[in-house]
């Protein structure tokens, strides 16, 4: 009798543990990912909510740093030195200089320029350095509340897909407020190059994910 436990009830007994063993072990990596999946979306500062967002979105993110890697110095930024109301229309003026610029990714001049550098080139020709990436763009400076607090020289920025969350991939300077359903800002679009659209166009009005006043 005891040879007979021995031979067969051990085996099965040691092979029902290992079963248990590897099911446990299945589980804890897919519920620490899950529980990093639910939390990958970023929200601009640490009193900001999703409510200042558009109704029906959800903020967008920045995309997935490399950890790997040194962390690299801050860059300085610079601010005007005078009221930033005072030098709005200098930003717009600037700005239409660019017009009918093409598109050129990693571009920063009249040869070629894209829509987060043309922020940046902007800005350096009023002496002022600001952030060169779009999402680190929309993270400088103080998010606005909602559309109808929008005014010249704010920037606007956009996600890939309409409705969607996802990572901050456009980006333009509003240039002229003229009234609810008209706010006009320029951008390098991928397609005409540098040009001015209404923020409530088909297109763009799905597309807004939020809003900052840089100074």
């Amino acid at each position: 009798m005891t040879k007979y436990i021995t031979k067969y009830l051990f085996p099965i007994f040691f092979l029902v543990l290992s079963i248990s063993s590897c099911d446990t072990l299945k589980k804890g990596p897919s519920t620490a990912s899950s529980s990093k999946s639910k939390n990958s979306g970023y929200r601009s500062g640490p009193s900001r909510s999703a409510s200042r967002t558009p109704a029906g979105r959800t903020p967008a993110r920045k995309p997935a740093s490399n950890t790997g890697r040194a962390t690299a110095a801050r860059p300085t930024y610079t601010r005007p030195s005078g009221s930033y109301s005072a030098e709005i229309p200098k930003v717009v003026e600037v700005a239409r200089t660019y017009y009918g610029t093409p598109y050129r990714s990693g571009g920063n001049d009249k040869n070629g320029i894209d829509c987060s550098g043309l922020i940046c080139s902007v800005y350096s020709e009023i002496g002022v350095k600001v952030p060169r990436i779009s999402w680190q763009q929309s993270e400088f400076g103080a998010e606005v509340a909602g559309i109808n607090e929008l005014k010249p020289g704010d920037w606007v920025f956009f996600v890939p897909e309409a409705g969607k969350e996802g990572y901050v991939s456009h980006a333009g300077i509003v240039t002229d407020v003229r009234n609810n359903d008209e706010i006009m800002f320029i951008h390098a679009s991928t397609s005409k190059g540098v040009r001015e659209d209404n923020l409530f166009s088909n297109y763009f009005k799905g597309r807004f994910v939020k809003a900052i006043r840089p100074f």
